[in-house]
């Protein structure tokens, strides 16, 4: 397990004021700018063609893609800027899947378009690779650099891609599409060239603390166990400890597993100036994430009104703002590389 996460003691000076602005930190933040486009539009939201009690529930709007956007720059900032931890050599073939915007294969690109990529993205870390996005949904930009391509499909269905294809494939933030672990991993392998490597990185979907400041009935914590219900209830069980992924791995035939955990706080309430840095920016991504994630799991999964799953995406925000809560979610990155022969 990573390091225990030292509480500022700006933080903790004045306890009655629960508010982050007395340390410093003003998180009064705008709302994100959602598409008016029809699709299929429910809960003030846009979802895509498979949305469904048994299919996939998060929203694909533009306040999910800005929301998506953001968790990316966090990620690679708790990754030290890394955007893959498998040991790659000049791959000639990389698969993203569940690629979302796209932003992992090609980063955020400037309006004028003459400029490269704002943010880290494997398609300019490895310019002589082909890479490709796959996704339910085309949400990804119109304009990609030559050697990227987006591709709309189903990962849970029977892989069309050609066995020993690609050298590299990834997939980040998958777990809650997916009911069959084995034949995911069991898919990536055969796609994967001799010696070729798989990466997947998951949220563990727990809330943790380490210093006693989260109670039973802290909101953040009843939305983080509803999600793990309802996650549950469609057999889709969220993954809990790096031991489970890398058992996957194992069980698959993968060889040479690197494991690698890392802290995501909840706000910023650190000591170190790094990881207060990105709790600030999960703090931003908190506006949006429990709505995202909340709303349709919980009306359609859980059987709430859409008043009651809201009251609890808001409490939960209210809660990751109290700086007097110190709370945390774990990211688990797993690695493994097909064997040779």
């Amino acid at each position: 397990m990573t390091d225990i996460l030292e509480v500022d003691p700006e933080v903790r000076r004045n306890p009655d004021d629960e508010d982050y602005a007395s340390t410093g930190y003003d998180t009064s933040i705008a709302s994100l700018s959602s598409s008016v486009h029809e699709y299929i539009f429910e809960n003030g939201r846009r979802y895509h063609a498979y949305y469904g009690p048994d299919q996939y529930l998060m929203p694909q709007d533009e306040k999910e893609k800005d929301r998506l956007d953001l968790h990316h720059e966090i990620i690679l900032q708790l990754f030290e800027g890394q955007l893959h931890q498998a040991p790659l050599q000049n791959p000639h073939r990389i698969l993203d899947v569940g690629t979302g915007t796209g932003i992992w294969a090609i980063g955020r690109y400037p309006i004028l378009r003459t400029k490269r990529a704002l943010s880290g993205n494997m398609a300019d870390k490895f310019p002589e690779a082909e890479v490709i996005g796959t996704d339910l949904s085309p949400i990804q930009s119109g304009w990609v650099p030559a050697n990227c391509r987006f591709e709309v499909d189903d990962a849970t269905l029977d892989w069309t891609y050609t066995d020993n294809h690609f050298d590299f494939i990834h997939g980040r933030s998958v777990g809650q599409g997916f009911d069959d672990w084995g034949k995911l991993l069991s898919e990536m392998k055969c796609c994967t060239v001799p010696g070729g490597w798989v990466e997947i990185c998951e949220c563990g979907i727990r809330a943790n603390c380490d210093d006693g400041t989260m109670a039973d009935n802290n909101a953040c914590k009843i939305f983080i166990d509803l999600l793990r219900q309802a996650l549950i209830k469609i057999k889709r069980p969220p993954i809990d400890d790096i031991e489970t992924l890398r058992q996957r791995f194992e069980a698959t035939g993968f060889e040479d597993i690197r494991i690698k955990t890392v802290k995501e706080p909840i706000g910023p309430w650190t000591r170190d100036e790094r990881m207060k840095k990105i709790g600030a920016m999960v703090l931003l991504h908190c506006e949006s994430v429990y709505e995202a994630y909340g709303v349709a799991t919980f009306t359609k999964l859980l059987g709430m009104d859409r008043d009651e799953a809201k009251r609890i995406c808001e409490n939960a925000i209210a809660s990751s703002r109290n700086k007097n809560y110190h709370l945390y979610s774990i990211f688990y990155n797993v690695c493994g590389r097909k064997p040779l022969e």
